[in-house]
C-alpha cells in the first residue's frame, strides 16, 4: 500500500510541477507530461518502477476521453459526417499502410510487414485532441477533419484486432495473456466468437437506448451526487470489461456507448462527473509514456530508431497531406491536418503486445518500433508549436498581398479592425452619417465583409505607409477594435510618433488591457464587455420586477462611477498591488452604498449620476 501511494504520489507531483511550466513557457501540457515521464523514469530519476504496468492502468484515461467524445456525437450528427470519416479516414488508414507495409516488406515477411502497416497507421487520439482543445481549434475546419479522420482510427482497431492472430507466423509463449477473468473467448469457435462479439455490440445498444435512462432517473432522485459518479464510472467500466471479455477494444466499446448516450438528458451530467477521471488519467497516461522511452535502447540503435521516427512522421504526413487535397482541405488548413495525424497513436502499444502475444512479432522486431512510436508521439506537441511559428510567418508573409487602393477623400475616421465588434461600431458610424475608412488584416475576412456591402480594405494597420494611404495625416480620429492587444500597443506608438494629432479611442478586452494602452497615453478606452455586463443587468433586473426607470438609473450610476475610478484604480495598479486591490473592494462597497441609498433622497441629485464621462457634473 505504501508503494503504490508513494509512485502516485510521484506521478501526481511531477504533473503539479511540469505541467504548468511547459505551458508557461509555451509548450503546452501533453508535452509538459511527457517531459515529467521523462525526468522520473528508469532513465531520468528512476523514482517510478514498472512502467508497463502502469500503462495498463492509465490507458482507462483514453477509454474515459472516448467516452465522452462519444458523448458529444448524436447518431445524426455521425451519420452526416459519414463521408469525411469513411473517406477521409479511410483513406488515410488504407494508403498509410500499405506504403508502411511495402517499406517493410523489404525487411520482413509479409505478414509481420502488414502487421506493422496497420498498427503504424494509427495516430494518437489523446495527444491531437488535448492539444486541439488547448489551442482552440477543435470546432475549426481543419479541427474537424483531424476529428474525423481520429474517428475512423479508432474504429479501425475491431477489425486490426480481428486480422492480427490471422498473420502469426511465430510461436506463442505468453500463455493466459488475454483470459479474461470470465472466460477464455480464444476457446469459443469461430462462429460463436462472431456472436459473442455482435452481442456484446447489441447489449451496449440496448443499454444506452432503454436501460441508461431510467437508471439514471432513479438515481438522480436520490440527489446524492456521489452515487451519480458511482454509476457512471461504473457504467464506463462495466462496458469496458464486457469489450475486453470479447475480445474488443474497451474505447471502441464506450466511445459506442457515449454515442447512444447523446441523447440522453443526463449526458451532461456524466460529462462533468467523468472529466475529472479522465484528465487525471490521461495525464498520467502520458508521463508513463514520457517514462517509457527506453534512452539505453534508442542509444545503441539511434540511426535505426531516428530514422523509424522520421520516416514515419514523413511518410504519414505526405499521404495525410496528399488525403487533404482529395478531399477539398482548404490549402491553409493541409500543413494542420498532416502535422497533427503524423505520429504513432497510443494503440500501438496494444496492439504491438497483442501481436506478440499472438506470435505476429517478434520483441526484436516490436521494441525499435515502440521506442520510434513513443517518440513521434513526443515530437507531436512540437510539430504543432512549430506549425503556429511557420502559420504566424505565413500571415507576416500575406503582408506582401497586394494593398487596396483607398479612396479616402474626406473622410476624418479611421477603423482598425473589423471583427466582431468592428462592424457593429461602423455600421452605427455610417447610419450616423460618418464613413470611416475601414482597414482588417483578414483578406477572408475582407472578401466576406465586402459581399454585405462594407467597404473593408485589406491590410496591416501596424504598416505606416498602409496609414498613410488611409489618409492619417488627414484624419481626425483613430478607432482600434484589434482583438491582439500587442498589435494595438503596436498601432498606438506609431501612430503617437508619426500622427500626433489623430485622437485615438480603443476597444480592449479586459481591465488589465485597458491599464496597458493608458501606459501610452490613451485616455478613451471602452472594455469589450461592459456594456453588455450591464444591459444584461439591466434586463436581469427588469425580470425580476423592477421599475424600469430605476434600473436604467442603477445602470447609468455603476457606469459612471466605475468610469470615474479607472484612473484612479490605473495609478494604484501601477504603484502598489495590495494599495490596489484594498482601493477596488473599497471602490466596490461605496458603489454598493450609493446603488441602495434610501430613494427619498433629492431624486435631482442622483440623477446628476447620469451624465457620463464628466466628473465635475
Amino acid at each position: 500500500m505504501e508503494h503504490f501511494l508513494l509512485q502516485l504520489f510521484i506521478f501526481l507531483a511531477a504533473a503539479a510541477i511540469a505541467v504548468p511550466l511547459a505551458k508557461k513557457v509555451g509548450l503546452g501540457s501533453v508535452l509538459g507530461y511527457l517531459i515529467a515521464g521523462i525526468i522520473i523514469g528508469p532513465f531520468g530519476l528512476s523514482l517510478i518502477g514498472d512502467i508497463e504496468e502502469v500503462m495498463h492502468f492509465t490507458e482507462f484515461g483514453v477509454v474515459m476521453m472516448l467516452f465522452l467524445v462519444g458523448l458529444e456525437l448524436k447518431p445524426s450528427l455521425l451519420w452526416q459526417m459519414r463521408t469525411p470519416i469513411l473517406g477521409m479516414g479511410g483513406t488515410q488508414v488504407v494508403v498509410s499502410a500499405v506504403l508502411i507495409c511495402g517499406v517493410a516488406l523489404f525487411f520482413l515477411p509479409w505478414q509481420q510487414s502488414l502487421a506493422i502497416g496497420l498498427t503504424l497507421a494509427l495516430s494518437s487520439t489523446a495527444i491531437v485532441l488535448q492539444t486541439l482543445r488547448e489551442k482552440g481549434l477543435m470546432n475549426s475546419p481543419s479541427g474537424r477533419s483531424i476529428f474525423s479522420v481520429l474517428l475512423f482510427q479508432d474504429l479501425a482497431v475491431i477489425p486490426i484486432l480481428a486480422v492480427l492472430p490471422l498473420l502469426a507466423t511465430l510461436a506463442t509463449h505468453d500463455h493466459g495473456h488475454h483470459e479474461s477473468v470470465l472466460f477464455d473467448i480464444n476457446a469459443l469457435p469461430g462462429y460463436l466468437k462472431i456472436m459473442a462479439t455482435l452481442g456484446a455490440i447489441f447489449f451496449i445498444f440496448f443499454l444506452g437506448k432503454f436501460v441508461a435512462r431510467p437508471m439514471f432517473r432513479a438515481i438522480a432522485a436520490t440527489r446524492v451526487r456521489e452515487v451519480f459518479v458511482a454509476a457512471a464510472l461504473a457504467l464506463v467500466v462495466g462496458i469496458s470489461l464486457l469489450m475486453a471479455v470479447v475480445g474488443l477494444s474497451p474505447a471502441l466499446g464506450t466511445f459506442l456507448a457515449g454515442v447512444v448516450l447523446a441523447d440522453n438528458e443526463y449526458r451532461h451530467e456524466l460529462e462533468s462527473d467523468i472529466e475529472p477521471f479522465k484528465g487525471l488519467l490521461l495525464g498520467i497516461f502520458f508521463i508513463s509514456i514520457g517514462a517509457s522511452l527506453n534512452f539505453s535502447l534508442i542509444g545503441d540503435k539511434i540511426l535505426l530508431i531516428g530514422g523509424l521516427t522520421a520516416g514515419l512522421i514523413i511518410l504519414k504526413w505526405v499521404v495525410l497531406y496528399g488525403t487533404g487535397i482529395i478531399f477539398g482541405v482548404a490549402p491553409k488548413e493541409r500543413s494542420l491536418f498532416a502535422i497533427a495525424l503524423a505520429q504513432g497513436g497510443e494503440f500501438a502499444f496494444v496492439l504491438f503486445q497483442f501481436s506478440k502475444a499472438n506470435g505476429v512479432l517478434g520483441p526484436e522486431v516490436i521494441e525499435p518500433l515502440i521506442s520510434a512510436v513513443a517518440l513521434s508521439m513526443f515530437l507531436a506537441p512540437l510539430l504543432f508549436l512549430a506549425y503556429e511559428k511557420f502559420s504566424l510567418k505565413e500571415q507576416e508573409d500575406e503582408a506582401s498581398h497586394p494593398e487596396d487602393h483607398i479612396e479616402r477623400s474626406g473622410h476624418k475616421v479611421i477603423l482598425a479592425g473589423f471583427g466582431r465588434l468592428g462592424t457593429d461600431l461602423g455600421r452605427f458610424l455610417i447610419s450616423a452619417g460618418i464613413k470611416p475608412v475601414i482597414l482588417d488584416h483578414d483578406p477572408a475576412n475582407v472578401e466576406v465583409l465586402r459581399r454585405f456591402g462594407f467597404e473593408v480594405y485589406y491590410g496591416d494597420t501596424t504598416r505606416l505607409d498602409l496609414l498613410e494611404a488611409a489618409g492619417a495625416a488627414e484624419a481626425e480620429l483613430l478607432v482600434i477594435t484589434i482583438g491582439d492587444g500587442e498589435k494595438a500597443r503596436e498601432l498606438v506608438k506609431m501612430v503617437q510618433k508619426h500622427y500626433p494629432h489623430l485622437k485615438i479611442a480603443a476597444n480592449t478586452a479586459n481591465r488589465s488591457s485597458a491599464y496597458d494602452l493608458m501606459d501610452l497615453g490613451v485616455a478613451d478606452i471602452q472594455r469589450e464587455t461592459i456594456g453588455s455586463s450591464l444591459a444584461l443587468g439591466e434586463k436581469a433586473l427588469l425580470l425580476l420586477g423592477m421599475d424600469p426607470y430605476e434600473a436604467y438609473r442603477l445602470k447609468r450610476i455603476f457606469l459612471k462611477n466605475d468610469e470615474e475610478m479607472m484612473p484612479v484604480l490605473y495609478k494604484a495598479h501601477r504603484e502598489d498591488e495590495e494599495n490596489y486591490i484594498s482601493m477596488y473592494q473599497k471602490h466596490n462597497q461605496t458603489l454598493e452604498e450609493l446603488m441602495t441609498l434610501d430613494q427619498r433622497l433629492d431624486m435631482e441629485e442622483l440623477d446628476k449620476a447620469w451624465t457620463v464621462g464628466n466628473p465635475e457634473d
